[in-house]
């Protein structure tokens, strides 16, 4: 049995997530049909990040099991890149890994992204592609207040209601921020995530950075581990898996 990594970029605007359901498009089918086309066989895909519907992915990891040895990966990337092409999904890179490698259990850090931009304007390039806040942001209280979020802390409110994860502690390795222009960027990395934590810790800090907040208030949200405390989630489009290491 052969074991393989893919790197995975996809616009996730027209999915309703990674993972296989019931209720629409995801990207994990249109990878799966595309690699049964290619090896004539079906075959299963874990992936590194569960990304939920709208959220994109500069790169996703995922691996797949096979029977088949694949002797020219250049080859078989142009041939699964040709049944992706019309779906806004690029298969990058594939490496052969050993048998027990899992793509979401062997994940040391990830990384996501979060993009916002800050312009009166309507967006045109980045629609569908990153949160547009039209008030002015203050990128000196967004550093103030991801300081606060770094390290191991208890995340509750900023965790979903229906996320499964056996506990709400998570450690926040770092977070990087960064402004050109009108466009800002903030890179959250860890270990692992809370479904919508990365989201609602945007839309709060959004709140500090356009001063419907001050930072003794986003404080007492983030020590009161109340989901019902956290500002609304920042909309999905503005969001990337930004990178997975192993």
């Amino acid at each position: 049995m052969f074991n393989y990594l893919i790197k995975i970029e996809y616009d996730g605007t027209n999915f309703v997530g990674w993972q296989s359901q019931k209720n629409g498009k995801t990207v994990q089918d249109a990878i799966e049909t595309s690699l049964k086309k290619v090896l004539k066989i079906k075959v299963r895909i874990s992936g590194a990040g569960r990304t939920d519907k709208g959220v994109h992915a500069f790169a996703q990891c995922a691996n797949f099991k096979t029977e088949k040895k694949i002797e020219k990966e250049k080859i078989f990337l142009e041939s699964l890149n040709y049944f992706l092409k019309r779906k806004m999904i690029s298969i990058l890179d594939i490496k052969k890994k050993n048998e027990n490698f899992h793509a979401r259990h062997d994940a040391k850090l990830r990384t996501y992204e979060y993009l916002i931009i800050n312009r009166p304007a309507t967006l045109s390039i980045f629609r569908n592609r990153a949160w547009h806040v039209k008030k002015k942001i203050d990128l000196n209280l967004i550093k103030k207040g991801a300081k606060l979020l770094e390290g191991t802390h208890d995340f509750s409110t900023f965790r979903s209601t229906k996320c499964s994860a056996k506990s709400p502690i998570k450690k926040m390795t770092k977070i990087k921020i960064g402004k050109i222009n009108n466009v800002i960027k903030i890179r959250f990395s860890s270990k692992s995530f809370l479904q919508n934590q990365v989201r609602s810790m945007v839309g709060c800090l959004k709140y500090l950075s356009t001063n419907k907040w001050n930072i003794e208030d986003f404080k007492k949200v983030f020590k009161s581990k109340k989901r019902s405390n956290c500002a609304p989630p920042a909309p999905a489009c503005g969001l990337y898996l930004y990178s997975v290491k192993y």
